[in-house]
């Protein structure tokens, strides 16, 4: 069994990440790869505040309870959304149709009910899971600001320059802002700051339609960074051949990019077929479309009495 109560030295290593706009000088590839800053973000925050590392250890010992327990969601959870649009542009100021169409790709995605759910391979297919959460969109918050680009100090949440939560205990507050520096965006884990709690997207990334851009045009972002607000890890653990705490995702040795063509094999021990197209990856928004029943499992812990994010109910 993973050991699951970490030093601070360590819980930092595992979770520190780089943005991927570092990775790769922008002349080096005209690609457009994905750019996720949550465990970016949450390296920050335990460096501000130590108490988290210990919170994060708590949480990550009731999951592992609910999870063997097997008590978990009795009823299908619903998750109020308020999405706070912060632009200086009109192209910004992304449309109530925009809005909405993320709201769909959300609930799509969280019920298997994804056009391309069955593109599932058939070696994944008994693992590929319907996990039962909606999402309703409760209001839009808007402000306009002079700001050109936010960064991952959670700025665009204070009422200084942005737009502050709106009750983050019993609702999910996503913002959508211009990122800038190839970030599409970041999500706060549980644990953290109700104060910053939610989801940061770009706004060229949010949504279906309007003004989203390939091969980020699907939605998938939000799924993606929805996922770590739900306590879901990158697929590969963020180290070489690391754990994401779910039993039944292969292990990765590194995150993926564009659709990789199947099978796509791991250099880790056993040279798994990696689940390339789940949800928790870095692929292209169109090569991404399942999460696994482990996964389904550690995101409802978080709801049950007692787990991180309860007070939205069962």
């Amino acid at each position: 069994m993973k050991k699951i109560f970490l030093s601070a030295a360590a819980f930092l290593m595992l979770f520190s990440c780089q943005n991927d706009a570092t990775e790769t000088a922008p002349e080096a590839s005209a690609t457009l790869r994905r750019g996720c800053a949550s465990h970016e973000v949450l390296t920050a925050q335990m460096k501000a505040d130590p108490s988290l590392v210990l919170r994060m250890n708590k949480i990550e010992a009731f999951t592992e309870k609910a999870m063997l327990s097997g008590r978990l969601v009795n009823g299908k959870v619903e998750i109020p959304v308020v999405v706070n649009v912060l632009y200086r542009t009109t192209a910004e100021n992304i449309s109530l149709a925009q809005i909405q169409s993320q709201i769909d790709v959300l609930n799509k995605d969280f019920n298997a009910a994804n056009s391309d759910y069955n593109s599932v391979p058939a070696a994944f297919s008994g693992v590929k899971a319907n996990v039962g959460i909606t999402f309703v969109l409760q209001s839009v918050k808007r402000r306009s600001t002079t700001t050109t680009s936010w960064s991952t100090d959670d700025s665009m949440k204070k009422s200084a320059l942005g737009i502050v939560p709106t009750t983050p205990t019993t609702v999910l507050n996503m913002w959508s802002c211009n990122m800038g520096g190839g970030i599409l965006g970041y999500a706060q884990f549980p644990g953290g700051a109700s104060s910053t709690d939610g989801v940061v997207m770009d706004s060229n990334a949010f949504g279906t339609t309007g003004t989203v851009t390939a091969p980020f045009n699907l939605g998938r972002t939000a799924t993606h960074e929805v996922g770590h607000w739900m306590n879901l890890r990158h697929i590969w653990g963020d180290a070489t051949c690391g754990s994401d705490y779910v039993s039944d995702t292969p292990t990765h040795n590194t995150s993926n990019y564009g659709v990789p063509a199947y099978p796509h094999y791991s250099t880790c021990t056993g040279t798994p077929v990696e689940m390339t197209m789940n949800y928790m990856d870095y692929t292209d928004d169109r090569g991404m479309y399942m999460f696994s029943n482990g996964q389904k499992s550690r995101m409802a812990a978080i709801f049950v009495s007692g787990g991180a994010r309860a007070s939205f109910g069962i």
